[in-house]
């Protein structure tokens, strides 16, 4: 009963106020706590000690990130098992009062006896360093380089071939297989990506010749499939040098360049306006709060009255974290998310006219969930690609991801709105049938 994970886990027990919800394996072999829990692997008494400067989401994080610490089998099954026992048996981490603060004590006496004191062990350099006001344009571009400038050929590892990089539409059952249109084949994520993108369209009422703003355009897979399948002038924004670069590349070898125009600007700098439709698919929690207004009221100026605008954004539970501490310090800083009603209302306040919200939260399980099968499926590419370190956040970071969109702590939602016109008239009526390109269970 002396062997290091022992230790460990009655250590921890007693802070947290309950039994560890994991099986405890130490750099020393030892191992402790519940058979059948999800193990987790301490191979070196640096992740105690980084998990005692930084107790919480991030030092964990960061100690998996290096590989400090590990989860064997599946990460989402262990994951989900312990936020599982997290909830059901109430476990909380110490408060400053005279009780935790003996147990906080007792902590350091054992990793001193552990040898696990020393110095604060280095953030991975993964996490993001910027500086500069927040939401500023310069660091507003570096947040945007940092995530989507990783690598061109990394996207096209993890993502379908349309390189769409968000939710998608789920119209059929994955594993059917004659969901989709090639006769004995399952329905999968290009076909859903597919369903998503002409949703978006008919929503949007695209029709030839019509003027498309694509607000943060990703990798172009809306400004694209509008242009070649609704004949779309399309007009497509980044703040990403690699995307715009990818967007001109292929809409050349599309033969749309003279229908897709790309500009490399924050949005905040367009010019002009009058345009039939504008899109910001999951752009808008890059924004901030405190932009989020004059962001709504730039997208009814940009929109020409009875145009539509169509938001397709992440949000989070009322009392939920949204992305929390490692998303926003690995994968997207200065990342706000809100509860859906609250962005409705910053829509409506700025002039729009809320016409549709469509939840797609159930669609973002299946989607992160494939993405997340790619990654493995692909993982010594991605390693040599980004290294290893990365390629371990990009892992924890789509688990964690599915995990959070599956317990409702996040969600997604299409909010299409209209510009009425000075009378009122909206030029929508109802909710056409012709919008969806499938059956909803």
């Amino acid at each position: 009963m002396n062997g290091v994970a022992h230790r460990i886990t009655d250590l921890t027990s007693r802070l947290l106020g309950g039994p560890l919800p994991v099986r405890l394996r130490a750099w020393d072999g030892s191992e402790s706590g519940p058979a059948g829990a999800p193990v987790v692997v301490l191979r070196s008494r640096r992740a105690l000690r980084r998990l005692l400067w930084q107790p919480g989401e991030l030092g964990l994080a960061e100690a998996y990130i290096t590989g400090e610490l590990d989860v064997e089998g599946d990460l989402a099954d262990g994951l989900r098992g312990v936020w599982r026992a997290v909830r059901e048996r109430g476990l909380r981490p110490p408060r400053p009062r005279p009780a935790d603060t003996r147990l906080l004590l007792g902590a350091l006496g054992t990793a001193a006896r552990l040898g696990a004191l020393g110095p604060k062990p280095p953030s991975p350099r993964e996490q993001a360093s910027l500086s500069g006001a927040l939401h500023s344009k310069s660091r507003d571009r570096a947040a945007i380089s940092h995530h989507y400038d990783l690598s061109n050929a990394f996207y096209a590892l993890l993502l379908d071939a349309s390189m769409a990089y968000s939710c998608a539409y789920w119209t059929a059952d994955p594993d059917h297989p004659d969901a989709c249109d090639d006769p004995g084949t399952a329905y999968g994520l290009a076909d859903a990506q597919r369903d998503k993108l002409e949703l978006i369209c008919r929503k949007l009422g695209l029709r030839p010749g019509l003027r498309l703003l694509d607000v943060g355009c990703g990798w172009g897979s809306l400004s694209l499939y509008a242009a070649e399948h609704h004949k779309a002038r399309v007009t497509a924004v980044t703040l990403a040098r690699e995307q715009a670069a990818f967007v001109r590349e292929r809409a050349a070898e599309r033969g749309l360049a003279d229908q897709v125009e790309v500009q490399l600007c924050d949005y905040r700098d367009l010019g002009g306006g009058g345009f039939d439709a504008v899109a910001s698919i999951e752009m808008g929690e890059h924004v901030g709060d405190a932009e989020y207004p004059a962001f709504a009221a730039r997208l009814r100026r940009l929109v020409r009255p009875r145009g539509r605008v169509l938001v397709q954004q992440m949000s989070r539970g009322r009392v939920a974290p949204g992305g929390g501490a490692f998303i926003e310090s690995y994968i997207a800083p200065d990342m706000h998310m809100r509860p859906l009603g609250e962005t409705v209302c910053l829509l409506e306040d700025a002039g729009l006219e809320v016409r549709s919200v469509q939840s797609l939260r159930e669609d973002y399980v299946r989607t992160v969930r494939a993405w997340h099968t790619t990654l493995e499926e692909r993982w010594d590419d991605v390693t040599a690609l980004i290294g290893p370190q990365a390629a371990r956040v990009w892992r924890l970071y789509l688990a964690g991801g599915a995990l959070a969109f599956e317990e409702r702590r996040m969600g997604v939602d299409q909010i299409l709105a209209v510009r009425p016109d000075a009378e009122g008239d909206s030029g929508i009526t109802g909710t056409p049938a012709a919008w969806f390109t499938g059956e909803r269970a």
